[in-house]
């Protein structure tokens, strides 16, 4: 036999062994599971707005790639924290999601950080029929009697506003409309100012925003209601003039 062939062959079966040998590693380092760490989940399905019980927690085994920041081991850590948004059962407790719970109300746990939580009276045309619940948003328009043209004055004050509560109720998982007697915002301290001065100067509507819609609009629009004798035209302009028909 050719010396030159064996050399070959020889040098082959080395390569393929070497080759072998690489891919057998390979394949048991991605099979070898990682390191598992202790993670606390929802044991039950948990609202939002209450304060964590015992027996509303597990602790799991979890591949420790894949555990995001801000997760706890024991469920001492969560243990009468108060929820900020729903849990379902299975799914990771988080650190964002929850609220360190003090004293006093939970509505007090659920405010932001310089933020405030301002009440105020509606009725089912202030509040949309009922429609406005836990966790909307809402513009808030204010309207004000002009009392030398004896005109109504309506500016969009507040944008983007989120809802804390209404009635006393904070949870959000009933959709169901319900007319109340009071909606609680959140407002930063220049904004509850506007508010209660604008409830003091005149009347606030509530107007529901689509949950997606993030935009701010530039400026204020403003609309005037006239109640001259002679109606006048729509302009093109933020001001609008409409004619007030009495009864």
């Amino acid at each position: 036999m050719n010396k030159r062939f064996i050399l070959m062959l020889l040098i082959a079966l080395f390569m393929a062994s070497i080759a072998a040998w690489l891919a057998n590693r390979w394949i048991k380092e991605k099979t070898v599971p990682s390191k598992a760490l202790q993670v606390v989940v929802a044991a039950v399905d948990i609202p939002f707005g209450i304060k964590i019980e015992d027996y509303q927690l597990k602790v799991i085994s979890w591949n420790g790639e894949l555990v995001p920041e801000g997760t706890y081991i024991s469920k001492e850590q969560v243990i009468n924290r108060v929820t900020k948004n729903n849990f379902y059962v299975g799914e990771l407790i988080t650190e964002k999601r929850m609220s360190e719970y003090l004293a006093g109300s939970m509505l007090s746990a659920l405010i932001k950080k310089d933020h405030r939580a301002v009440s105020v009276r509606v009725d089912d045309v202030v509040g949309v029929s009922g429609f406005i619940l836990p966790g909307n948003n809402v513009d808030v328009l204010a309207t004000k009697i002009d009392r030398v043209t004896n005109r109504a004055n309506t500016q969009t004050l507040l944008q983007n506003i989120k809802v804390l509560a209404v009635d006393q109720d904070v949870a959000q998982g009933n959709e169901k409309p319900t007319v109340v007697r009071a909606v609680t915002l959140e407002l930063i301290p220049d904004q509850a100012n506007l508010m209660v001065s604008a409830l003091q100067e005149g009347t606030i509507q509530l107007t529901l925003r689509n949950p997606l819609d993030t935009d701010m609009l530039l400026g204020k629009e403003e609309v005037v209601v006239s109640s001259l004798p002679e109606p006048e035209k729509i302009k093109p302009i933020k001001k609008h003039f409409l004619k007030v028909i009495p009864w």
